[in-house]
C-alpha cells in the first residue's frame, strides 16, 4: 500500500469542472459536521463507558472478593458480543443504523436507572449487576456495531482515515483515559453519583446525533431471495471467511481481544488486593491505558507514513503483550502504567488501520453483518478471555494466568506476519 496518507484528498486536476469543486467542497463541510458529530457522541458515550468500567467491578468488590465472580462482571458486558452479535448485524443491515443507536442508548440509560434505584435502595447483589450488565451489552453491540456501519454514509472515502482516527481516539481517550479517572473522583464521592454520571452521558449522546447530515437506511435489495435471517448471517460469515486479509485480522483478534478481556476483569483486584492501590489511583492507572490509545490517535497517519501501515499494526501485538505481562512481573505502579500505555497506544494503531482497510473492502450493504461478523471474534473473545482468566487464577494465581495470556499474544506475531503481508496490503483500494 501507498506510503501516502490515506486521509489526505486527491489532488484536484486542472480541467476539473466548477461545479465538481463545488461539490466536493459541499461533500467535505458534510464530511467534516458528521465527523464532529461522531466524534462527540463517541466521546460521550465512552466518557460513560469508562466511568462505568471502574465502578460496576468496584461495586462488586464490596460484595465479594473472588477473582472468578468479580471476573463475571467484565464478562457480564461483553458477552453478548458473542451471543447476538450476527443477529444485530442483520439489522444493521437493514433498519436506519442511527435509530438503532438511539435505541440502544436508551436501552443503556433503563440499565442505569435499575443500578442506581437498586443502589440507593441498598437492594444492589451480584445478581442484578450481571444482569443490568449483560442489558449494557446488548446496547452496545447495537450501538458500536451501527456506528461502524454508518461512518462510510457520513463521511467521504478520503477523510476516512481522519474520521476513524479522531473516533478511536475519543473511544480511547473517554474509555480508558477520562473516564476511568473521573470514575475514581465519582466513586470516592459516592456509587450512586458515578452511575447517574453515567446514565447523564448516554442521555445527551441521544440528542448529539440529531447534528447528523444524510441517509442511514442501507440499500435493502428486496428482490434478493436470501431474505431469511440466517441466510443473511451466512452471507456476512461468507464474506469474511473468503477474503483472506480480513479472515487473518479476525482471527488474530481472537487472541488479542481474550487478552484484553483478562486484563480489564482481574485488574479491579490486582489494584486493590496486590498493589494496594485506592480508586482514585486505580483511575490513574487505567488512564494511562488511555494516554496510550491517544497518542497512538494523535499519530497514526505519520506513523504509517514512517514504518508502513503492517509495522505500524505490529505494534498492537507488542503492547498487548507488554500490557499484560507486567502485572505478571511487577507491582510496581509506573512499570504496570507504562506497560497500559503501551497496549493503549497499540489498540489504537490496530483499530485505525483495521477500520479503514475494512472499509475500503466491504460493500455499504455488508458492512454491519461484516462488522458484527468480525467483532464477534474480537469483542465476543473478550468475555471467554475474561472467564479464562478468572478459572486459571483460582488454579494458579493471577500472575501466572497474566503470564500465560502474555505468552498467546507474543505467539500470535508469526501468524501476523504470514496474514497481513505487503502484498495484501497493497490490494487494498486508496478510496471507495
Amino acid at each position: 500500500m501507498s506510503n501516502k496518507e490515506a486521509g489526505s484528498a486527491p489532488e484536484p486536476r486542472a480541467h476539473e469542472p466548477a461545479q465538481h469543486t463545488e461539490q466536493r467542497g459541499a461533500e467535505d463541510r458534510t464530511s467534516g459536521r458528521n465527523t464532529a458529530v461522531l466524534v462527540s457522541f463517541t466521546a460521550l458515550t465512552n466518557l460513560a463507558d469508562g466511568v462505568l468500567k471502574i465502578s460496576l467491578p468496584l461495586i462488586a468488590t464490596r460484595i465479594t472478593e473472588s477473582p472468578a465472580q468479580i471476573a463475571l462482571v467484565a464478562m457480564s458486558l461483553s458477552l453478548p458480543w458473542l451471543l447476538t452479535a450476527l443477529h444485530v448485524g442483520v439489522m444493521v443491515d437493514r433498519f436506519d443504523r442511527r435509530r438503532l443507536v438511539w435505541i440502544a442508548n436508551l436501552m443503556r440509560l433503563g440499565a442505569m436507572t435499575w443500578l442506581i434505584t437498586a443502589l440507593l435502595s441498598d437492594t444492589i447483589t451480584l445478581t442484578l449487576i450481571y444482569t443490568a450488565g449483560a442489558v449494557l451489552g446488548v446496547a452496545e453491540v447495537i450501538a458500536m456495531t451501527s456506528i461502524a456501519s454508518l461512518v462510510p454514509a457520513a463521511v467521504r472515502p478520503a477523510k476516512r482515515q481522519r474520521a476513524n482516527a479522531w473516533v478511536a481516539g475519543a473511544e480511547t481517550a473517554c474509555s480508558e483515559f477520562t473516564g476511568p479517572f473521573l470514575g475514581g473522583l465519582l466513586m470516592a464521592l459516592g456509587a450512586s453519583i458515578a452511575l447517574g454520571a453515567t446514565a447523564i452521558g448516554y442521555a445527551i449522546g441521544i440528542l448529539t446525533l440529531l447534528l447528523l447530515i444524510g441517509r442511514f437506511t442501507p440499500d435493502f435489495d428486496r428482490s434478493n431471495p436470501t431474505t431469511g435471517v440466517h441466510e443473511r448471517i451466512a452471507e456476512g460469515l461468507r464474506f469474511l471467511w473468503n477474503h483472506r486479509l480480513l479472515r487473518g485480522m479476525a482471527a488474530l483478534m481472537v487472541v488479542l481481544a481474550a487478552t484484553w478481556g483478562a486484563w480489564l476483569a482481574l485488574m479491579p483486584l490486582v489494584a486493590k488486593t496486590m498493589m494496594g492501590l485506592s480508586d482514585q489511583e486505580y483511575g490513574i492507572l487505567l488512564s494511562a491505558l488511555g494516554a496510550g490509545g491517544i497518542i497512538g490517535a494523535l499519530s497514526v497517519s505519520w506513523i504509517n507514513r514512517m514504518v508502513g501501515q503492517r509495522w505500524a499494526m505490529l505494534l498492537d501485538l507488542l503492547g498487548t503483550a507488554a500490557m499484560v505481562a507486567a502485572p505478571a512481573l511487577t507491582t510496581n505502579l509506573w512499570i504496570v502504567s507504562i506497560a497500559a500505555f503501551m497496549g493503549g497506544m497499540g489498540g489504537t494503531l490496530w483499530a485505525v488501520n483495521t477500520r479503514t482497510i475494512s472499509q475500503r473492502l466491504v460493500p455499504s450493504g455488508m458492512l454491519g453483518r461484516y462488522n458484527s461478523a468480525a467483532r464477534l471474534f474480537s469483542w465476543g473473545a473478550m468475555p471467554l478471555g475474561a472467564g479464562l482468566v478468572g478459572v486459571l487464577a483460582e488454579f494458579i494465581g493471577i500472575q501466572a494466568a497474566f503470564g500465560l495470556f502474555a505468552l498467546a499474544s507474543l505467539l500470535m506475531i508469526i501468524p501476523f506476519f504470514r496474514t497481513v503481508t505487503p502484498q495484501a496490503l497493497a490490494e487494498v483500494p486508496e478510496y471507495r
